[in-house]
């Protein structure tokens, strides 16, 4: 089978480190603002649901005089700052206003623990922090007008499922990088029609990244979404004549469910992505279903490649939903470690959007980047059209009796079962075979299905070998750090097995 090339691959050229770039990006993200500022002046940039409107003289000349707040405080070219705000304009413009400062900017989780956020504040050596209930920094209009694409423009903060946050480094080339890549694997329109809601957190890539800042660049309009609810979620659609909704499945699932949502005039949306978790299927079939006139479109990525490393388009959504897609166009991809029985390794990303290294970890930066390749801690397979399919976490796999088996796999297949909401995969130790294969599972609201139905499903999805052998139902949600990743230690201390179903 040929290889799918299904982006736009021009205006691309490989450096002498063997990556490929973008030709002809913006130097840094104050040029990008400034350059869609002056072509779309009077366009409505940023929108608070319940809050203040700005267009983009606004919005550049609010983050100029934060600029200059910050420094009048002392902040100068390289000076770290946290924003502490939750989803609000007053994020973006600090944001941008730190950026125009020369400073760099560190996104704080507003779902960390004290100890975390403290960590954070430290680790990263911020001069200052923006913070709720306080005005913003504000001085005489500056702008720093010489900043280069490989100047530091922020350090978010992973939430990683055991230890401290890891701060993956971000340059101005990386975000610029990762606009560009948001523009053509969606073919987003570059004429600033685009309305788009940001219902995740902006201290996530995702938000951020893949929202926020190609919309800036594009002259269209961020609508805010500063604490979700899938009721406004749906009205805000037709109230702010949206055309664009990018989130997580499970906002998606949530939405399409409501009782209402028959009333919900959906025409005008011609886009919906997704990622951050396994989409199944029927889930699939029903934002297809319930959004008709949209391209869909599921991304893969992490915090240390500045968001979208991987993406499936519309397409191919119903065909390959169990994938992650294609390579973005400036990102190579290739496998290590591949395990001859199964196909899967170790998923490893090189492009000009990776991370220069974790803030102040030389270690973990050394064994994680390696000669311009991140290793992702992902085991995937790689088919002959370029399809990527993530079958598990590394640290995550099951060893059976000498068989791997995938979580992320076993995770999928039982997705689709039409009662589960959630699932969890894990290892159970077992005297004679090492590991065998537990499930947690979280049926649907309303939903009360029999661990027999469930293990009929899972004998029509999976191997035999990878049909878990334990099964526990439970009403409770799953454990999640505030990344929103299971976090499955502390499930496994949680759960009595009981019985083995089979």
């Amino acid at each position: 089978m040929a290889t799918i090339r299904p982006f736009d691959y021009s205006g691309i050229e490989r450096g002498a480190d063997g990556m490929a770039r973008y030709l002809n990006r913006p130097p840094s993200l104050v040029h990008m603002l400034r350059a869609t500022a002056d072509k779309w002046p009077k366009k409505e940039a940023l929108v608070e649901l319940g809050g203040e409107r700005l267009d983009y003289t606004q919005l550049w000349e609010r983050a100029t005089r934060v600029a200059g707040g910050l420094r009048a405080m002392g902040v100068q070219c390289g000076d770290r700052v946290a924003i502490r705000l939750g989803n609000s304009v007053n994020w973006c413009v600090s944001f941008f206003g730190i950026q125009m400062a020369g400073a760099v900017a560190v996104p704080v989780n507003t779902r960390f623990s004290e100890s975390e956020i403290e960590y954070v504040i430290t680790d990263s050596g911020s001069k200052a922090a923006i913070v709720p209930q306080q005005p913003l920094p504000d001085g005489a209009p500056f702008v720093v007008e010489d900043l280069k694409p490989r100047d530091l423009s922020a350090i978010f903060y992973t939430s990683g499922t055991t230890g401290f946050p890891k701060g993956a480094t971000t340059t101005h080339e990386a975000f610029l990088s990762n606009t560009e890549t948001c523009r053509r694997i969606s073919k987003l329109p570059s004429d600033g029609s685009l309305r788009g809601l940001i219902s995740v957190p902006l201290f996530h890539v995702t938000g951020c990244n893949s929202q926020l800042l190609p919309t800036c660049e594009d002259g269209g309009t961020t609508v805010i979404m500063p604490a979700f609810n899938v009721n406004l979620f749906l009205s805000t659609i037709g109230e702010e004549r949206l055309n664009i909704l990018t989130t997580v499945p499970a906002i998606f699932w949530l939405a399409v469910n409501q009782p209402n949502f028959s009333k919900i005039d959906t025409s005008t949306i011609k886009w919906c992505t997704y990622g951050g978790a396994p989409t199944p299927p029927d889930l699939v079939a029903k934002i297809m279903e319930a959004f008709p006139n949209a391209r869909l479109g599921n991304g893969f990525g992490l915090t240390e490649c500045c968001s979208v490393a991987t993406f499936l388009p519309h397409e191919f959504s119903k065909t390959r939903p169990e994938t992650v897609g294609f390579a973005a166009p400036v990102v190579d991809l290739k496998l290590t470690d591949v395990d001859p029985h199964t196909g899967a390794g170790e998923l490893l990303i090189r492009g000009p959007n990776v991370s220069l290294g974790y803030w102040k970890k030389p270690e973990a930066t050394a064994e994680t980047f390696v000669d311009h390749w991140l290793h992702t801690g992902d085991m995937a397979r790689i088919d002959e059209a370029g399809f990527v399919q993530i079958v598990d976490r590394k640290k995550d796999m099951v060893n059976r009796g000498g068989e791997n088996v995938y979580c992320v796999e076993v995770e999928n297949g039982l997705a689709g079962h039409p009662a589960i909401f959630e699932v969890a995969v894990t290892a159970v130790p077992d005297d004679v075979m090492g590991e065998k294969v537990g499930a947690v599972i979280v049926p649907k609201p309303g939903q009360e299905p029999a661990i027999a139905d469930i293990l009929a499903f899972a004998r029509t999805q999976l191997a035999d070998f990878k049909v878990p052998q334990y099964m526990v139902l439970r009403t409770a949600a799953l454990p999640r750090n505030p990344g929103g990743k299971v976090l499955k230690k502390q499930l496994r201390s949680e759960i009595d097995w009981g019985k083995q179903v089979w």
